[in-house]
Protein backbone atom coordinates (compact mmCIF):
# COMPACT_ATOMS: atom_id res chain seq x y z
CA UNK A 1 0.00 0.00 0.00
CA UNK A 2 1.34 3.02 -0.92
CA UNK A 3 1.60 6.13 1.22
CA UNK A 4 -0.90 9.16 -0.11
CA UNK A 5 0.81 12.65 0.90
CA UNK A 6 -1.06 15.31 1.25
CA UNK A 7 -1.92 17.77 -1.37
CA UNK A 8 0.59 20.84 -1.30
CA UNK A 9 -1.74 23.93 -0.72
CA UNK A 10 -0.73 27.78 -0.65
CA UNK A 11 -3.31 29.34 0.54
CA UNK A 12 -2.78 33.39 2.42
CA UNK A 13 -5.51 34.16 4.68
CA UNK A 14 -5.69 37.89 5.55
CA UNK A 15 -8.38 38.59 8.16
CA UNK A 16 -8.84 42.33 9.78
CA UNK A 17 -9.58 42.43 13.79
CA UNK A 18 -12.59 42.75 15.30
CA UNK A 19 -14.19 46.33 16.28
CA UNK A 20 -11.86 47.68 18.77
CA UNK A 21 -12.66 50.50 21.83
CA UNK A 22 -11.30 53.08 18.97
CA UNK A 23 -13.34 52.09 16.15
CA UNK A 24 -16.12 52.25 18.55
CA UNK A 25 -16.03 55.69 19.36
CA UNK A 26 -14.52 56.95 16.03
CA UNK A 27 -11.11 57.49 17.27
CA UNK A 28 -8.26 58.13 14.93
CA UNK A 29 -5.36 56.28 16.42
CA UNK A 30 -1.05 56.06 16.37
CA UNK A 31 -0.01 53.39 18.45
CA UNK A 32 -3.25 53.35 21.00
CA UNK A 33 -3.46 49.80 21.66
CA UNK A 34 -7.35 49.91 22.17
CA UNK A 35 -8.70 46.41 22.99
CA UNK A 36 -11.71 44.61 21.76
CA UNK A 37 -15.09 45.83 22.28
CA UNK A 38 -17.87 42.81 22.93
CA UNK A 39 -18.91 43.47 19.18
CA UNK A 40 -15.10 42.97 17.89
CA UNK A 41 -14.97 39.83 20.03
CA UNK A 42 -18.22 38.37 18.39
CA UNK A 43 -16.52 39.19 14.49
CA UNK A 44 -13.32 37.64 15.56
CA UNK A 45 -15.59 34.63 16.71
CA UNK A 46 -17.51 34.92 13.61
CA UNK A 47 -14.21 34.70 11.72
CA UNK A 48 -12.81 31.94 13.25
CA UNK A 49 -16.09 29.80 12.93
CA UNK A 50 -15.57 30.77 8.82
CA UNK A 51 -12.08 29.56 9.12
CA UNK A 52 -13.18 26.54 11.16
CA UNK A 53 -15.46 25.06 8.83
CA UNK A 54 -12.42 24.73 5.95
CA UNK A 55 -10.42 22.32 8.43
CA UNK A 56 -7.52 24.00 7.28
CA UNK A 57 -4.10 23.58 9.32
CA UNK A 58 -2.01 26.88 9.48
CA UNK A 59 1.67 26.08 9.80
CA UNK A 60 2.39 30.40 10.33
CA UNK A 61 0.74 32.86 11.71
CA UNK A 62 1.38 36.44 12.14
CA UNK A 63 -0.19 39.66 13.80
CA UNK A 64 0.76 42.89 14.71
CA UNK A 65 1.74 43.90 18.26
CA UNK A 66 -1.46 45.23 19.21
CA UNK A 67 -3.85 44.01 21.51
CA UNK A 68 -7.08 44.13 19.24
CA UNK A 69 -5.34 41.71 16.34
CA UNK A 70 -3.01 39.32 18.64
CA UNK A 71 -6.68 38.48 20.40
CA UNK A 72 -8.36 38.18 17.08
CA UNK A 73 -5.46 36.00 16.12
CA UNK A 74 -5.12 33.54 19.23
CA UNK A 75 -9.02 33.12 19.22
CA UNK A 76 -8.87 32.08 15.28
CA UNK A 77 -5.72 30.09 16.08
CA UNK A 78 -7.60 28.41 19.27
CA UNK A 79 -10.82 27.60 17.02
CA UNK A 80 -8.68 26.03 14.84
CA UNK A 81 -7.41 23.46 17.37
CA UNK A 82 -3.71 24.87 17.13
CA UNK A 83 -2.85 26.15 20.62
CA UNK A 84 1.21 25.64 19.66
CA UNK A 85 1.35 27.97 16.38
CA UNK A 86 2.95 30.75 18.36
CA UNK A 87 1.85 34.40 15.98
CA UNK A 88 4.69 35.52 14.89
CA UNK A 89 4.50 39.92 15.87
CA UNK A 90 5.21 42.98 13.55
CA UNK A 91 4.50 46.35 14.38
CA UNK A 92 1.11 47.67 13.06
CA UNK A 93 0.94 51.21 10.90
CA UNK A 94 -1.04 54.21 11.78
CA UNK A 95 -3.20 55.93 9.82
CA UNK A 96 -4.73 58.90 11.56
CA UNK A 97 -4.59 61.72 14.31
CA UNK A 98 -2.74 60.52 17.51
CA UNK A 99 -5.96 59.75 19.58
CA UNK A 100 -8.26 62.78 18.15
CA UNK A 101 -11.86 61.46 18.00
CA UNK A 102 -13.79 62.14 14.58
CA UNK A 103 -15.69 64.97 15.70
CA UNK A 104 -12.76 66.77 16.81
CA UNK A 105 -11.22 65.95 13.58
CA UNK A 106 -14.05 66.61 11.42
CA UNK A 107 -14.50 70.59 13.09
CA UNK A 108 -11.08 71.17 12.79
CA UNK A 109 -9.93 69.72 9.33
CA UNK A 110 -13.71 69.17 8.33
CA UNK A 111 -15.53 65.70 6.81
CA UNK A 112 -14.51 65.70 3.57
CA UNK A 113 -10.55 65.94 4.29
CA UNK A 114 -10.53 63.53 6.99
CA UNK A 115 -12.64 61.52 4.20
CA UNK A 116 -9.73 61.74 1.76
CA UNK A 117 -7.08 61.20 4.21
CA UNK A 118 -8.86 57.95 5.72
CA UNK A 119 -8.97 56.41 2.15
CA UNK A 120 -5.98 58.22 0.27
CA UNK A 121 -2.82 56.61 -1.36
CA UNK A 122 -0.77 59.78 -1.02
CA UNK A 123 -1.87 62.64 1.24
CA UNK A 124 -0.91 62.87 4.61
CA UNK A 125 -2.80 62.72 7.70
CA UNK A 126 -1.73 64.25 10.73
CA UNK A 127 0.98 62.76 13.15
CA UNK A 128 -0.29 59.26 10.70
CA UNK A 129 1.36 57.14 8.20
CA UNK A 130 0.01 57.41 4.47
CA UNK A 131 -0.83 54.23 2.97
CA UNK A 132 1.99 54.66 0.34
CA UNK A 133 4.10 55.00 3.27
CA UNK A 134 2.86 51.84 4.38
CA UNK A 135 2.53 49.84 1.62
CA UNK A 136 7.04 50.79 1.31
CA UNK A 137 6.99 48.94 4.82
CA UNK A 138 4.56 46.05 4.61
CA UNK A 139 5.93 44.83 1.47
CA UNK A 140 9.04 44.33 2.15
CA UNK A 141 7.78 42.38 5.45
CA UNK A 142 5.58 40.48 3.02
CA UNK A 143 8.35 39.29 0.97
CA UNK A 144 11.14 38.42 3.77
CA UNK A 145 8.74 36.71 6.05
CA UNK A 146 5.05 36.06 4.81
CA UNK A 147 6.09 35.21 1.14
CA UNK A 148 8.40 31.99 1.83
CA UNK A 149 5.91 31.04 5.14
CA UNK A 150 3.39 30.42 1.89
CA UNK A 151 5.17 28.01 -0.47
CA UNK A 152 3.77 24.65 0.35
CA UNK A 153 2.12 25.69 3.32
CA UNK A 154 -0.96 27.86 4.66
CA UNK A 155 -0.36 31.25 6.40
CA UNK A 156 -2.80 33.30 8.71
CA UNK A 157 -1.91 37.26 8.73
CA UNK A 158 -4.22 38.75 11.11
CA UNK A 159 -3.67 42.79 11.23
CA UNK A 160 -5.14 46.10 10.97
CA UNK A 161 -6.99 48.11 8.11
CA UNK A 162 -4.25 49.99 6.96
CA UNK A 163 -1.70 46.98 7.05
CA UNK A 164 -4.04 44.43 5.25
CA UNK A 165 -5.07 47.58 2.48
CA UNK A 166 -1.32 48.16 1.44
CA UNK A 167 -1.13 44.34 1.32
CA UNK A 168 -4.02 43.64 -1.10
CA UNK A 169 -2.73 46.52 -3.20
CA UNK A 170 0.74 44.74 -3.98
CA UNK A 171 -0.94 41.30 -3.98
CA UNK A 172 -3.83 42.34 -6.68
CA UNK A 173 -1.50 45.06 -8.49
CA UNK A 174 -4.23 47.70 -7.49
CA UNK A 175 -3.21 50.84 -8.91
CA UNK A 176 -3.69 54.15 -6.33
CA UNK A 177 -6.95 54.96 -7.77
CA UNK A 178 -7.99 51.68 -7.04
CA UNK A 179 -7.19 51.32 -3.68
CA UNK A 180 -8.51 54.34 -2.66
CA UNK A 181 -11.32 52.59 -3.06
CA UNK A 182 -10.67 49.70 -1.08
CA UNK A 183 -12.17 48.88 2.56
CA UNK A 184 -11.99 46.24 4.64
CA UNK A 185 -14.33 45.89 7.50
CA UNK A 186 -13.62 44.52 10.98
CA UNK A 187 -13.75 40.40 11.29
CA UNK A 188 -13.86 40.51 7.52
CA UNK A 189 -11.56 37.65 5.39
CA UNK A 190 -9.80 37.00 2.36
CA UNK A 191 -8.40 34.25 1.15
CA UNK A 192 -5.45 33.74 -1.49
CA UNK A 193 -4.77 30.64 -3.38
CA UNK A 194 -1.28 30.49 -4.96
CA UNK A 195 0.19 28.67 -8.32
CA UNK A 196 3.14 26.51 -7.84
CA UNK A 197 5.01 29.93 -9.55
CA UNK A 198 3.31 31.67 -6.44
CA UNK A 199 1.26 33.41 -8.69
CA UNK A 200 -2.93 34.14 -7.30
CA UNK A 201 -5.15 31.99 -8.57
CA UNK A 202 -7.84 32.45 -6.76
CA UNK A 203 -9.21 34.55 -4.05
CA UNK A 204 -12.28 34.75 -1.96
CA UNK A 205 -13.93 37.27 0.09
CA UNK A 206 -15.53 35.90 3.02
CA UNK A 207 -17.41 38.51 5.36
Amino acid sequence: MHDRKAPITRRLVLVRHGQSVANQFGLFTELLDSPLTEEGLMEAEAARRRLAKRSWRFSDAFTSTLTRAVVSGWLIIDALGQPGLIPNASPRSTSGTKTTDKTTADARWGAERIKTWRCSYAETPPNGEILRDTVARIVPCYLRSILPAIMGRDVLVVAHGNCLRALVMALEDLSPAEVEHLELATGSVRIYEFAADMTIKARCIDG
